[in-house]
């Protein structure tokens, strides 16, 4: 398998992982004005119907060749069931039971299962200052989560059942991470194989949504319909092919320290729009998190090359 060609902190790299996690950092409160009289699961299915639209215009712009073959589209298939129905089926699912909050910071947890699948399936290498930064960050992680869960003052059942949707969801999540690090994909055009993923998902979403809730419903409200749009296109169709990206050029374990970001981000769209007040707790816990992204993709230092009465510097190339 062939090892991520560039560092986090490559612009070419750190630009894209940026703008995915600010977007998706905005994502949690709208998803919320999606929860409603719709079902969930017909939330999900209008987000991916959108973005698999937006995507195949976009690649009808670009002229690539529509139809791949068909291994191609059985691999997109199951990206797409990974991605586009588990993963936010369960996400959806799991803020009926505690607060958006509390799911995007479990949903930090998704740098575990990226590195230990990265590892383990595509022999992504692992360095000592990056499991130290992980651990780091995930005891911040940790406190943010006992931070929420005070605040939120759930029954325990409710927090048993939203806590395994979601870790269900990251799972999900971290499987179709890990598909796009393979060969495979990396030989695939990024944009046809996302719309077809895109398509996929959507039909398997709305299969699912009939059989679980019944025909379509939908809120015919400005606040609903721009929020299925955000989230079809800006938060969908922009952001996965520019975060799929950033998994081709570093890894998934690299990629996940976007999930890491992402809820201290929610945090502060909530501070803005919701009157969100950060406790002791949850600064501490996030300045914690950020402590450990900084050991983990910092650069050491390269160390000189001597030959004979000669020192020469390595230069480094992202």
């Amino acid at each position: 398998m062939t090892a991520p060609s560039a560092s986090l902190l490559s612009p070419r790299v750190l630009l894209p992982f940026a703008l995915v996690t600010l977007i998706w950092g905005s994502t949690w409160i709208v998803i919320k004005g999606q929860l409603g009289i719709v079902p969930p699961s017909w939330s999900v299915t209008y987000r991916f119907a959108v973005a698999a639209a937006a995507m195949f215009a976009f690649a009808v712009v670009r002229r690539e060749r529509l139809m791949p073959g068909p291994r191609a589209l059985a691999f997109a298939a199951m990206l797409g069931v990974a991605q586009f129905a588990f993963n936010f089926n369960f996400v959806y699912r799991a803020e009926q039971h505690i607060t958006s909050g509390l799911v995007a910071v479990l949903f930090a947890l998704l740098i575990v299962p990226n590195t230990l699948l990265g590892r383990l399936f595509l022999r992504t290498p692992v360095e000592g200052r990056f499991l130290a930064g992980a651990g780091i960050a995930i005891v911040g992680v940790a406190m943010m989560i006992l931070h929420e869960y005070r605040a939120a003052a759930l029954d325990a059942h409710a927090v048993l059942i939203g806590t395994a949707l979601t870790l269900s969801g990251v799972l999900s999540a971290s499987v179709s991470n890990v598909m796009q690090g393979t060969h495979f994909a990396r030989a695939q055009s990024m944009i046809v194989m996302i719309a077809w993923a895109m398509l996929f998902g959507a039909l398997a979403d709305g299969a699912f949504a009939w059989i679980t809730t019944g025909p379509p419903r939908i809120e015919a409200t400005p606040a609903y319909i721009g929020g299925v749009l955000y989230l079809g296109v800006i938060a969908s169709a922009v952001t996965f092919p520019l975060y799929f990206g950033v998994i081709r050029a570093v890894g998934p374990g690299q990629a996940a320290w976007s999930s890491v970001l992402i809820p201290i981000i929610a945090m502060g769209f909530s501070t803005a729009l919701e009157g969100y007040h950060w406790a002791p707790l949850s600064i501490a816990g996030g300045a914690v998190a950020l402590v450990g992204l900084v050991i983990a993709v910092a650069k050491r230092p390269a160390k000189p090359s001597v030959s004979g009465n000669m020192v020469s510097l390595p230069v480094e190339r992202d």
